[in-house]
């Protein structure tokens, strides 16, 4: 093993890998706390994320933009394009927030509505989505001030920023669910107050960090060429990651028309996905960063042979935490004041999840880190499309609501859009076209 490699890597990979867990630690507070309350309310804040799991993945996209031109400029030595970099995925970060905040305040319902047909989930669902609506612009900044701050080798500042607001979210949950400390029990609402007020808290303490590590002035000017090339890497992330998310969504209006305790035992799951995936996520960003570097400097054949290495380490880690899972699933669904029959759902569908996530993980560092960080993301657009709607969606509609299969088997079958998603990457990768400097 090269330890001076594995030790860059696991420099930035694992406080990215802590705070992406630190992040998904928020769903995870909110469905436990929420999930005293009982099913109609643990599938409420399932649905009432629904807005939040689409532009999560929109801003990954654009951070992911801005961590494949910032990690070349790096690269390069270019300060300058950096700036510029920066600026612009702020600006385009934030129109996309605020633009899902006005939508979610607008039409609260009937974004709720398009996931499930239970009316008391419903209304439960859309004062979560309405107040919750507040944290994406806050989430977004935060989260693009975080891109030049890990590029610059200091992924540990901002696992440190979520670490404080996770905690923060922990306690606030407490006061605000279930009322204490003198303050009314709010249920969901509570949860979508404390999340809005803690991802404040995270914004400001990026702000100091950032101001502090990084050389930054404001400015969005470059020539024609360098927009054109600027949406030529976005555009085909933004589109790939929202027909992805829309994919992901589709399954969620199976489950739900499947039924209640479906739908609350799929929700139960959704955190330690999360954490999971989350928990080497950071191989993913690293990926991204360390090749995005050396295709900067343009050393082809080493950025190829490091890239090997760490889908390696990315295979080794997944199957541990598989085996993890394996072993504690039924004691993680025991955790909710649900029914058998939910407890039994969800752990079923985590040990479907479990054999799974060796192969989500190789896709995570294939294609959301390496093939990404030369620029050509319309490749891994095109990946994505053929195994969500050519692979995913239909299997799910096709089992779910016209064979009736139960939702473990619905779930294992259409996730083998992962399997297809990976023989094609690596396809790709072994062709080595991805491979390229941006200017």
């Amino acid at each position: 093993m090269d330890k001076s490699f594995f030790n860059k890597s696991m420099k930035i990979a694992v406080p990215v890998a802590l705070q992406a867990m630190l992040q998904s630690s928020f769903s995870m507070i909110d469905q436990v706390m929420v999930g005293q309350l009982g099913k109609t309310q643990i599938a409420a804040v399932e649905i009432g994320g629904k807005p939040g799991f689409v532009f999560t993945f929109v801003m990954g996209a654009v951070a992911t933009v801005a961590g494949i031109q910032v990690s070349q400029y790096i690269g390069k030595k270019d300060e300058k394009s950096v700036s510029v970099s920066m600026s612009l995925n702020m600006c385009v970060m934030l129109m996309i927030a605020l633009a899902t905040t006005f939508l979610c305040l607008l039409m609260p319902t009937t974004l709720a509505s398009v996931f499930c047909d239970d009316s008391a989930v419903i209304t439960q669902a859309k004062g979560y989505i309405r107040l919750v609506a507040l944290a994406y612009p806050l989430a977004g900044l935060s989260s693009i001030l975080a891109v030049q701050v890990r590029c610059l080798d200091h992924a540990k500042y901002p696992l440190y920023a979520s670490g404080i607001s996770a905690i923060i979210n922990t306690a606030l949950n407490w006061i605000f669910i279930f009322g204490k400390m003198g303050v009314p029990a709010m249920g969901v609402k509570g949860a979508a107050l404390a999340s809005v007020i803690s991802k404040a808290v995270e914004l400001i303490i990026m702000g100091v960090i950032f101001k502090k590590l990084c050389k930054f002035r404001f400015d969005i000017r470059m020539d024609r060429a360098g927009y054109v090339q600027y949406l030529v890497i976005l555009v085909p992330i933004v589109l790939n990651e929202l027909l992805w998310t829309m994919g992901q969504n589709v399954n969620t209006f199976i489950y739900g028309h499947m039924g209640t305790n479906e739908l609350a035992g799929m929700s139960l799951t959704g955190p330690v996905q999360g954490l999971l995936i989350g928990a080497l996520s950071g191989l993913s960003q690293a990926a991204g960063i360390l090749i995005g570097k050396r295709l900067g400097e343009k050393k082809y054949e080493k950025a190829y042979n490091e890239s090997v290495k760490l889908c390696i380490y990315g295979l080794v880690g997944s199957i541990v935490l598989s085996l993890i899972l394996l072993s504690v699933r039924k004691f993680y669904t025991g955790f909710y004041n649900v029914g058998n029959d939910v407890r039994n759902v969800g752990a079923g569908l985590l040990f479907a999840f479990a054999i799974l996530a060796p192969v989500k993980v190789a896709n995570m560092i294939l294609g959301g880190g390496i093939i990404r960080s030369g620029g050509r993301t319309k490749y891994i657009m095109i990946i994505d499309i053929l195994g969500t709607w050519m692979v995913g969606v239909p299997l799910g509609l096709y089992t779910g609501l016209v064979l009736k299969l139960p939702i473990v088997w619905v779930y294992f079958i259409l996730s083998q859009e992962e399997v297809v998603r990976l023989i094609i990457s690596i396809y790709m990768f072994r062709g080595r076209k991805w491979m390229n400097t941006i200017n």
